[in-house]
């Protein structure tokens, strides 16, 4: 019986971390009312995976990220441009387009976001 009591507590401890792990994933993200608004606003998020700038923007958003308006350019390969990017001229990323067709390039700040899309910070 003594054999099997660090066992025990060994499997507790994993169920707890586990659980805990379960429960974080499931809070919302400090952004998701602003990366929801975006969305709601018409705003696209022009990018691609392989694009540093792009994924500084995703991780500036943090969890909340997954919730943005987020259209990939590249095809698998990183070699070419897809076709909805091609029609829309994107010409670098990130790009930003906003309903009233205006545009932004270059990684932005939270409050250009927020301000261009009318949308709350906090």
């Amino acid at each position: 019986m003594n054999k099997f009591i660090p066992w025990i507590v060994g499997l507790l401890v994993i169920g707890g971390l586990v659980a805990l792990l379960l429960v974080q994933a499931n809070k919302p993200g400090k952004y998701d009312n602003l990366a929801q608004c975006i969305e709601k606003s018409g705003a696209k998020f022009y990018g691609a995976f392989w694009c540093p700038h792009c994924q500084a923007t995703k991780a500036m958003f943090g969890k909340s990220a997954k919730l943005l308006p987020y259209v990939e350019c590249s095809t698998p390969d990183g070699k070419s441009q897809l076709p909805i990017c091609k029609e829309k001229d994107i010409k670098g990323y990130p790009t930003w387009i906003f309903a009233d067709g205006s545009q932004l390039q270059g990684e932005q700040t939270l409050q250009v976001l927020a301000d261009k899309t009318s949308c709350p910070l906090n």
